[in-house]
């Protein structure tokens, strides 16, 4: 195995959703594995200005190749940002932008994340998040500004048309009963389960506060 070096500074990246920014960072590689560093202090400061939140919650998961997570996103007050990578395996990674009232609302990006490489986003408050995992055991990791309570937990629907995430059939795909269920963009507006983008903006501005 050849030794390969990513740039020490990560490279930066506002991928079309107001307020998500991307990080791809450190790299090394040699006959021994390899050594990332997903994160970077200053290098989140000079993106947004200001620290990472500060940290309640890191949690992860692993998924078999074909499963589908998402698209999840937290109540609003009290909402939550996230920082997500992929230490290990390989995802399709979709954030959605939840938040009515948002510039870039109904807007969804995607980004494939892998161990190989240090790429990390950091997703504002009210901004939805769902992966589409590549290969077996992947494992995605997500440094939280809040902690897990069961009854902010909110979704919408991966499998909505209108939305039209580059997914492969829905028989191929393993989705939980509660992503199945869950109500599409639409009908989630219509019942009031969506964030408000000028409440997500002040409860995020007060996890610096």
């Amino acid at each position: 195995m050849q030794a390969r070096t990513t740039d020490t500074a990560p490279d930066t990246e506002e991928p079309g959703i107001e307020g998500v920014v991307q990080f791809t960072s450190l790299v090394h590689t040699d006959d021994r594995g390899l050594f990332a560093g997903p994160f970077r202090n200053d290098a989140f400061q000079e993106a947004l200005g200001r620290p990472l939140f500060p940290v309640k919650d890191i949690s992860h998961n692993l998924s078999g190749r074909g499963v589908l997570r998402g698209i999840h996103y937290t109540a609003t007050p009290p909402g939550r940002a996230k920082y997500i990578y992929c230490p290990y395996g390989r995802v399709r990674d979709f954030l959605v932008d939840l938040r009515v009232g948002s510039p870039t609302f109904g807007r969804w990006t995607e980004a494939e994340l892998h161990g190989g490489e240090g790429r990390a986003l950091y997703v504002p408050v009210g901004v939805g998040h769902a992966f589409l995992s590549l290969e077996d055991d992947s494992m995605v990791v997500y440094v939280m500004s809040q902690g897990y309570v069961p009854e902010h937990e909110l979704a919408v629907s991966p499998l909505d048309a209108t939305l039209g995430l580059s997914l492969p059939d829905p028989a191929e795909l393993v989705v939980s009963a509660r992503d199945r269920a869950a109500p599409s963009l639409a009908e989630a507006r219509e019942k009031g389960l969506l964030p408000d983008y000028e409440t997500c903006r002040e409860v995020e501005e007060a996890l610096w506060a």
